[in-house]
C-alpha cells in the first residue's frame, strides 16, 4: 500500500499493538497466533512507523516481535523444509529478482524486499508455531471467536454508512456508496478485500462443524460472522468466492471422482471456448451479483494480457495502461504477478496453489480411518478453492496476507503430518480455553 512516507500512529493504535505484542511474546505457544488474527481484524494499515525509506506497518512490527518470541523461546526448530515451502521461497525470490531487473531503481528493490519480509516471516512464522492437528484447529477456534466482532462493526457500518475504524488511518470515515449500494470495508484496504476476509474464511467456519460438539457453536458464529462480511462489503468478487467455497465442501461426497471432475471441467470449458463468440474467460463478464461490478474490465485485463504476452513474459512490465487505457489497474492476482515478475514468477506463484491442492489430497488419503480430520482438511482445500478463485478479480495489499499464509502454512503442516503421521493420528475436540487470550504493494516502500 502507498504511502506519503511519513510516520503516523495514533495513541490508540500504538496501545493496541503494545498490547498485541505482549501478548505475542508471553502466551503459551498454542495461544501465540491470537494476536496476530486480532490485529489482522481490528487494525487497519494506516497505522505505520517509518524508518528511512522501509514502511513499517502494524502487522509488520507483530511480525517482528514473532520472530523475537520464536528466538527466545527456542522454538525455532524441528521444521523439515517440503515441496511447498520451497515453491513459497522460490516464489518471492524471483519476485525479488525480476521485479529489480525490470525497474533497476533502490525504491522498487525495497519494495520487494517488503514483500519478501511479509511472505517469509508470515509463512515460516506460522510453520514453526503449528506443530500438530491440535494447533490447526485451536487456530481455527480462534478465527471464528474474533470473527463475530468484525461482522459486528460491519453491521454497524452498514446501518450507519461510517467506518469506525477510520480513527487508525488508512480507511475513509464515510462508507463509499455505489449505485445506492453501501459497500462496506472494516479495517480492510477495500470493500472487496473486507469481503474477501470472510469469504476465504468461510470454508474454514464450514470445516470447524465436524470437529466435535464443542465446535458446533464455533462454527455457526463463523459461518454467520463470514456472509456478514461477504454481504455487507457490497461486492460481486467476494460473493463468488464464497460460493466457490461452499461448492468445495459439498463436492466431498464426490471426493473419489475429482479427478473426472477436473477433467470434465476442463473439457467443458475448451468447449465453451470454441462454441462462445468470445473468449472463454469473458463468462466473467458475465457473473456480476451487484450493481456496477466490474467483470467485464477484470475479463478485458485476462484477454489483453494474453494479447500482450510479449511484453511481460520476460522479467514484467512497468505499466499495463500501455495495453489499454483503462487497464492502468491490475485486478488479477495471476497476471499481477507476471507483470511484476514475468511468466517465471506467475508460475511459481501458481505452482505453490498447485502443490496445496495436491497437499491437501495427500493428506485426506493418509487419514483414511479419520473422518474428522479429513473434513478439516477438505475444507482447507475448499478455502484454497476461493483463494483461488478471488485471485482472478483481486490482489491482496492489506491484512488478507495474513489469512493467505495462514492456509498455506496449515496445509503445508498438514503434508509433514502425513510424512509423521505418528506426530497427530486424530483430532482431539478440547473446550475452547480463551483464558490465555484473555489474561493478557505496490508501492515504492518497505
Amino acid at each position: 500500500m502507498r504511502t506519503d512516507g511519513t510516520t503516523f500512529i495514533t495513541p490508540l493504535g500504538l496501545a493496541f499493538t503494545v498490547f498485541m505484542g505482549a501478548l505475542m511474546l508471553a502466551l503459551p505457544r498454542r495461544y501465540a497466533l491470537a494476536p496476530v488474527i486480532i490485529l489482522s481484524c481490528y487494525m487497519t494499515m494506516g497505522e505505520r512507523v517509518m524508518i528511512g525509506p522501509f514502511n513499517f506497518t502494524m502487522i509488520r512490527i507483530l511480525l517482528l516481535l514473532g520472530w523475537l518470541r520464536l528466538a527466545t523461546r527456542r522454538e525455532i526448530h524441528g521444521l523439515k523444509l517440503n515441496s511447498i515451502d520451497t515453491a513459497v521461497v522460490l516464489w518471492v525470490v524471483s519476485s525479488l529478482i525480476m521485479h529489480t531487473l525490470l525497474w533497476q531503481n533502490s525504491q522498487e528493490f525495497i519494495n520487494r524486499l517488503g514483500v519478501l519480509y511479509d511472505t517469509v516471516g508470515l509463512y515460516f512464522m506460522f510453520r514453526y508455531l503449528l506443530r500438530g492437528l491440535d494447533d490447526i484447529l485451536q487456530v481455527l477456534r480462534m478465527l471464528a471467536v474474533f470473527l463475530a466482532p468484525l461482522a459486528a462493526f460491519m453491521i454497524l457500518e452498514k446501518m450507519t454508512g461510517r467506518n469506525i475504524f477510520y480513527v487508525f488511518g488508512g480507511v475513509p470515515e464515510f462508507t463509499e456508496i455505489r449505485d445506492g449500494v453501501l459497500r462496506c470495508q472494516g479495517p480492510f484496504a477495500h470493500p472487496i478485500l473486507a469481503g474477501t476476509f470472510g469469504a476465504t474464511s468461510f470454508a474454514l467456519g464450514m470445516g470447524l462443524w465436524w470437529q466435535g460438539r464443542s465446535t458446533k457453536i464455533l462454527a455457526v458464529i463463523a459461518i454467520v460472522a463470514c456472509l456478514i462480511v461477504i454481504i455487507t462489503s457490497g461486492s460481486s468478487g467476494p460473493v463468488l468466492a464464497g460460493v466457490a467455497a461452499l461448492v468445495g465442501m459439498a463436492m466431498w461426497g464426490a471426493r473419489r471422482y475429482m479427478r473426472q471432475v477436473r477433467w470434465g471441467i476442463v473439457l467443458s470449458l475448451i468447449g465453451l471456448h470454441l462454441y462462445m463468440k468470445d473468449p472463454v474467460w469473458f463468462l466473467i463478464a458475465r457473473m456480476d451479483v451487484f450493481s456496477a461490478s466490474t467483470g467485464y474490465h477484470r475479463a478485458k485485463l485476462i484477454d489483453h494480457a494474453i494479447t500482450n504476452f510479449g511484453d511481460w513474459w520476460l522479467v514484467g512490465t512497468k505499466s499495463t495502461a500501455a495495453w489499454s487505457d483503462d487497464l492502468f489497474d491490475v485486478t488479477n492476482a495471476y497476471i499481477l504477478e507476471g507483470a511484476n515478475g514475468g511468466l517465471v514468477t506467475m508460475i511459481l506463484f501458481i505452482t505453490i496453489i498447485v502443490l496445496c491442492f495436491s497437499g491437501v489430497g495427500k493428506a485426506i488419503r493418509a487419514f483414511p480411518a479419520e473422518r474428522r480430520t479429513q473434513l478439516l482438511w477438505w475444507a482447507t482445500g475448499s478455502a484454497l478453492l476461493a483463494h483461488a478463485v478471488t485471485f482472478l478479480s483481486v490482489s491482496y495489499f492489506d491484512q488478507n496476507i495474513v489469512v493467505w499464509f495462514l492456509l498455506l502454512a496449515l496445509i503445508s503442516t498438514s503434508t509433514a503430518l502425513v510424512r509423521s503421521p505418528g506426530a497427530a493420528t486424530s483430532i482431539p475436540a478440547p473446550e475452547l480455553d480463551l483464558a490465555p487470550v484473555q489474561s493478557l504493494r505496490f508501492g515504492s516502500e518497505f
